[in-house]
């Protein structure tokens, strides 16, 4: 099949076909005469796979290594699991940053008049410091 029956076939547009082809995530296609890329059944069912690991935010490092589990017969769950584990550990502490800075963001807007006048806390506050609660000078996200 052509890159775009796959794509098709696969949930994945044959942009990101490519882009996984040049990451190592999928092996180069065979191609055509005509120089087309031919891919087959294992090779939809691998970027299913992959589709499946970028829904649940893996990156292409740990899908990498994810599917380098999945193909080694030899492998151990616990493996697996580790790596799962890490992910959702680096997934919780983003979710907690992002509740920090709502709550952070909810209380400026609650501080703020939002009427005709000039003064704003939440101007002031952006002015004191960064989001992360800098204040000495030294550089927050963003400013290296």
């Amino acid at each position: 099949m052509n890159i775009g029956q796959a794509a098709s076939a696969s949930g994945v547009t044959a942009k990101m076909i490519r882009y996984y082809e040049e990451t190592g995530l999928i092996p180069p296609a065979t191609r055509a005469a005509q120089g087309y890329r031919i891919y087959n059944d294992k090779d939809v069912h691998r970027l299913r796979f992959i589709r499946s690991a970028r829904t649940l935010g893996f990156s292409i490092p740990e899908i990498s290594a994810l599917l380098g589990l999945w193909n080694d017969q030899h492998r151990q769950s616990s493996q697996v699991k580790e790596l799962a584990q890490a992910h959702l550990d680096d997934l919780q502490a983003r979710i907690d940053g992002l509740k920090r800075m709502a709550r952070t963001l909810q209380d400026l807007i609650s501080s703020c008049a939002g009427d005709h006048r000039a003064d704003c806390p939440i101007l002031d506050r952006l002015a004191r410091e960064d989001a992360s609660g800098h204040t000495d000078g030294s550089p927050g996200r963003g400013e290296r």
